[in-house]
């Protein structure tokens, strides 16, 4: 049995939580099912699956290799609809939702080009901090920051990874000095985004140790834009994902607070309803944003 095939079976096995359901599903037999599961865990040297007379769960191997085993058959996909009829001439409308900050910054300077490369395609972009629900919506894609989706219904590919930075305007900083570790941070004016996780809580890290502080904002908001205008202004010291702020530090209107202490970082990545035939124009268009992404490095400079 080919590789392929066995990663296949596994994502079924996975999302059915059976054997016997997953073999229903590829029209195959349970044991075809069971020989394949078989396989590729002899392969990999490693148990995927924990099974019970009553119950079947993945270990913690088999969750990573489904995460990956996902995206890798995802692309697979992908690539064979590359070369249907519909690839060389995508039409129809194609709905993208992001958040506000993601919308200005790199999502609208995109869009022109890829209007006229692809010019029988429309485009309709939500925006919004919160995440909707793909199917229910009519959602073609998604970009979110959260590494993976609890849906199976959900196919995600990975963008870029970003820092999350405190900063805070030169003015600011005149006024108040900076902070130099995080005791210090209840001295000054934070600027807090209200949708992250657990949001009225910073944790730090640096040379091993992990400090995590609750702290009160001075600001806070559910809109990323908001929190970074209010810095911009000196009213105090943000906490954002490097991807909204780094033209600001560039420039020397922002500069970097604590930068030798660590925030969770963040996977940005594009979300899909899981289509056996993805359609050509979300296809093109999730092909020509990662290829943008990777022109231009972002990446490596929201991590730096």
């Amino acid at each position: 049995m080919d590789r392929l095939t066995e990663i296949e079976v596994f994502i079924q096995i996975a999302e059915y939580g059976s054997i016997t359901r997953a073999a229903d599903a590829l029209d195959m037999s349970v044991s075809a099912a069971s020989r394949s599961l078989q396989s590729l865990e002899e392969r990999l040297n490693a148990r995927l699956v924990q099974r019970t007379t009553r119950h079947l769960s993945l270990t913690s191997e088999g969750e990573l290799y489904y995460q990956r085993g996902k995206e890798l058959l995802a692309g697979m996909l992908d690539a064979e609809a590359s070369v249907s009829e519909g690839a060389l001439s995508p039409s129809g409308l194609l709905r993208i939702s992001a958040s506000m900050s993601f919308c200005l910054l790199h999502l609208s300077p995109l869009i022109p080009a890829f209007t006229r490369a692809y010019p029988k395609v429309r485009v309709e972009v939500l925006v919004s901090n919160r995440y909707y629900d793909l199917i229910e919506n009519g959602v073609d894609l998604a970009i979110r920051t959260r590494r993976v989706e609890a849906d199976s219904s959900v196919t995600i590919r990975r963008l870029a990874e970003t820092r999350r930075l405190l900063a805070a305007s030169p003015e600011y900083l005149a006024k108040r000095g900076a902070p130099l570790n995080p005791d210090q941070l209840a001295e000054h004016d934070l600027l807090l985004y209200t949708l992250a996780d657990n949001w009225n809580h910073l944790t730090f890290k640096k040379n091993g140790e992990t400090i995590t502080k609750p702290v009160n904002g001075l600001l806070n908001s559910n809109e990323g834009q908001i929190i970074r205008k209010a810095a911009l202004d000196g009213l105090g010291i943000l906490a954002q994902p490097t991807y909204i702020i780094n033209d600001d530090l560039k420039s020397g209107r922002l500069v970097r607070v604590m930068d030798d202490w660590d925030l969770p970082r963040l996977t940005m990545n594009i979300a899909y309803p899981t289509r056996h035939h993805l359609p050509a124009k979300t296809r093109l268009f999730i092909d020509f944003l990662v290829r943008e992404f990777k022109n231009s490095d972002y990446e490596a400079k929201w991590t730096a």
